[in-house]
């Protein structure tokens, strides 16, 4: 393929037909992409043949065969397989294709000593609401991938939700914020929940009122531009309920409890990528 996007859609194999390898093959016929220009790798037929049904797309069981059709691979596989992954697939390539992969801690370096040489690499951090398409993607470039690589990348996205640019090395730090981040906003909506049934109201009330709460927040936080302290300051009216409970969430070192825990995120896919 050449390394500018053209009016025709190049063809993609999705290796691995997991949730995350659905999200990207759904994206890319949301983007235009047609059945026919995607192919899905799942060697357990059961789900092989429910995608097939679903999205009308070919399915199969050998990576190989699928990047050698392909002008760009997507890896959609656990971290633990990307390296006998990346074996099975290199001597299929014929040179040039675009390899992306969403697995998360795994430098490029460990991608392009695997591959051919001077083969494109893109490396992507995505998170699991990509499901629902309001995503937050990160996207870095490998030493061989160019800028209409990365703008493919961005177009096969798009319907995924945001998607950003970033230097590889700020990748261990995106995983902490955004790859990370669902788990801490849940952590908040069960706490919330939680709360609510202590003050009386049913579980199913005080659930569905708090994700509709976070929903909104999140909503009105993107679509206003305001620094989140500058709304928070807006809900908080002097001496009044939210003051109170905000002094004591600080009180509980709730904001540091937030940071330390991206901290260890970060350091801990630092060191998911050392081990490969």
């Amino acid at each position: 393929m050449t390394d500018e996007p053209t009016g025709g859609r190049p063809q993609v194999a999705v290796l691995g037909g997991g949730v995350m390898g659905e999200t990207l093959l759904s994206a890319l016929l949301t983007a235009g992409w047609a059945p026919e220009q995607v192919e899905v790798t799942e060697r357990h037929v059961p789900r092989a043949d429910e995608l097939a049904g679903r999205y009308g797309v070919r399915t199969g069981a050998s990576n190989a065969e699928a990047a050698a059709r392909a002008d760009v691979v997507l890896l959609a596989v656990k971290p633990n397989v990307v390296a006998s992954v990346l074996d099975e697939v290199s001597q299929a390539l014929r040179g040039g294709e675009l390899v992306v992969s969403v697995a998360a801690g795994l430098p490029i370096s460990s991608y392009e000593k695997r591959l051919p040489t001077g083969q494109p690499v893109v490396r992507v951090m995505p998170n699991t609401p990509a499901v629902v398409g309001k995503g937050a993607s990160a996207i870095a470039p490998g030493t061989h991938a160019t800028e209409g690589h990365l703008v493919l990348v961005e177009t096969m996205l798009a319907a995924t939700g945001l998607v950003v640019r970033v230097e590889e090395k700020d990748l261990d730090a995106v995983t902490a914020i955004s790859g990370s981040g669902p788990a801490y906003a849940f952590y908040l909506i069960d706490a919330m929940a939680e709360a609510g049934v202590l003050l009386g109201l049913s579980r199913d009330l005080a659930t569905r009122l708090a994700v509709a709460t976070v929903e909104g927040s999140a909503a009105l936080a993107a679509q206003s531009g305001d620094h989140p302290a500058v709304l928070r300051e807006r809900v908080s009216s002097p001496g009044g309920t939210t003051v109170a409970a905000v002094q004591v969430l600080d009180a509980h070192g709730v904001r540091a409890g937030v940071v330390a825990a991206a901290e260890a995120a970060r350091n801990r896919s630092r060191e998911l990528g050392q081990q490969y």
